[in-house]
């Protein structure tokens, strides 16, 4: 039986932001009402454009930050409301790898001591007992020992992920979030850190929240797919069924502008045109209305809410039409 280890239930975050001294401030809507479960041992992929929202959701569940309404179950404890259980507990739960394996290792700090360190925050281990578990996920991630002792400016950019993998596994927490974890990495590593994490989820039974953009990553890793546009989610289901039959138009037009060296045969492809929308200052009804091509005048009007359609959700008007 499969174990809930992920929840968000109509998830918001929005910020209060000022243009001016002297000016009102505005609402910008992050997050925008994003709903998804998550099993132990599954990869949830959430894509979009830079702006709607993925790396917002990623703090929400790390638990960086609050959201603004909405619930959050972590490990089946509440993280949100009067009933939250505190953050610091939870927090073994939920690890993060980031972006950039430059930026994210202290430059003054040996491996080792970047490795522990969750094991000296939040447990009560002996120094001999952080030791061995560093080894041991050393070895897991593929650095030999006697690395253990150098700083992160000695090692290349696939090798310093692998130290943050390391760091975020050895708590063996329940959730990690990868957020874009191997766009800074040469293409020819990218693969080998993606079969890397995919081995450890296998051997940890750990879940994946994988924030990218790039789709040929997700097609790779992800069991079940979320696209986000303008803070809430246009298109969510399973990998498969999204991938070979895209049906909001604006998956279709991600997927369509993916490289491919098997082009669509019927030459129909959906092209973007213009900027994503301020969050700031969103269009009414459907949000991607003004991009679409198929939009009619009800899309203006009422904002579409995701329902059933052919095995996935989609939160389109039209969409059996299209």
């Amino acid at each position: 039986m499969s174990t809930t280890v992920l929840e968000g239930d109509d998830l918001h975050r929005h910020y209060q932001v000022s243009s001016g001294l002297f000016a009102k401030k505005a609402t910008l809507r992050a997050l925008d009402g994003v709903s998804f479960r998550l099993e132990a041992r599954r990869t949830l992929a959430v894509v979009g454009e830079s702006g709607c929202g993925k790396t917002t959701l990623a703090r929400l569940i790390t638990l960086i930050e609050p959201p603004t309404a909405g619930s959050l179950k972590i490990a089946e404890q509440q993280a949100t409301g009067d009933a939250a259980v505190s953050p610091d507990l939870l927090r073994r739960h939920v690890q993060m790898i980031f972006q950039d394996p430059y930026g994210s290792l202290n430059p003054r700090k040996q491996v080792a001591s970047i490795i522990q360190e969750p094991l000296t925050i939040n447990t009560r281990l002996s120094a001999q007992e952080r030791k061995e578990a560093v080894r041991f996920m050393m070895d897991k991630v593929g650095l030999r020992p006697e690395l253990a002792g150098r700083y992160p400016h000695m090692f290349s950019g696939g090798q310093r992920q692998r130290i943050a993998i390391a760091r975020a596994l050895i708590l063996k927490p329940q959730v990690v979030v990868a957020d874009e974890p191997v766009s800074a990495l040469d293409v020819s590593i990218q693969a080998q850190v993606l079969n890397l994490l995919m081995d450890l989820q296998e051997e940890f039974g750990v879940a994946y929240v994988f924030i990218s953009h790039d789709l040929s990553v997700v097609r790779h890793i992800a069991d079940d797919v979320m696209v986000m546009y303008l803070g809430r989610a246009v298109e969510q289901g399973p990998k498969a069924r999204i991938f070979e039959s895209p049906r909001h138009p604006y998956t279709r037009a991600l997927l369509d502008a993916t490289p491919t060296v098997a082009p669509r045969a019927d030459g129909d492809t959906l092209t973007l045109t213009g900027e994503l929308p301020s969050p700031l200052n969103p269009p009414s009804g459907c949000a991607f209305h003004l991009r679409c091509p198929f939009a009619e005048p009800r899309c203006a009007e009422d904002r579409p809410l995701l329902r059933p359609v052919d095995a996935r959700q989609v939160a389109c008007h039209f969409v059996e039409k299209i």
